[in-house]
């Protein structure tokens, strides 16, 4: 079993380079928040927008630019 230190050092340098977070960013992240995000990119779960075809051209053509 590995250490707090050993883990924690583990998870920045993976936050590090999967996300390109800095040092300041993976401690303030909660392991909530970490976990979320590892799940997403290795497509874990699946995350309904709520933003279907027809409401994004509405959307589109309210703000054009």
């Amino acid at each position: 079993m590995t250490g707090f230190a050993q883990g924690a050092a583990r998870l920045a340098g993976v936050a590090g380079w999967l996300l390109g977070w800095r040092p300041d960013e993976f401690w303030r992240a909660t392991p909530a928040e970490l976990a979320a995000v590892l799940r997403a990119a290795r497509e874990d779960e699946v995350v309904d927008a709520g933003v279907d075809g027809v409401v994004l051209d509405r959307l589109r053509a309210m703000f054009p630019d």
